[in-house]
């Protein structure tokens, strides 16, 4: 019985990261569309994880997270921005601007 339970747990575990990278890739592809629209240059090619947190939905206890990304706006100097996911939908995104 205790290895069925250390199983599910592990099971879980699996789980959460698969839906943290899941979440991080369409984060990442968020922002570089984001600053390929508002004409900003996204630097590094990635995201980074800031704060993770739960929300009661109407569909559920969700998982948010918050992604920051760096720009430039003319290629000199870095700011920061940040992209908002609850799940792995969208809430929001700004660079601060």
């Amino acid at each position: 019985m205790t290895y069925l339970f250390a199983l599910l747990g592990f099971g879980a575990l699996i789980l959460l990261w698969l839906d943290s990278a899941r979440a991080r890739e369409f984060a990442n592809t968020l922002a570089q569309r984001y600053c390929e629209h508002r004409g900003l240059q996204f630097l590094d090619q990635t995201v980074s994880l800031v704060r993770v947190g739960l929300r009661w939905t109407s569909a559920g206890l969700r998982i948010r997270r918050m992604f920051r990304f760096e720009f430039s706006l003319e290629g000199v100097g870095r700011r920061s921005g940040y992209v908002l996911m609850l799940g792995t939908r969208l809430e929001t995104i700004d660079d601060g601007l």
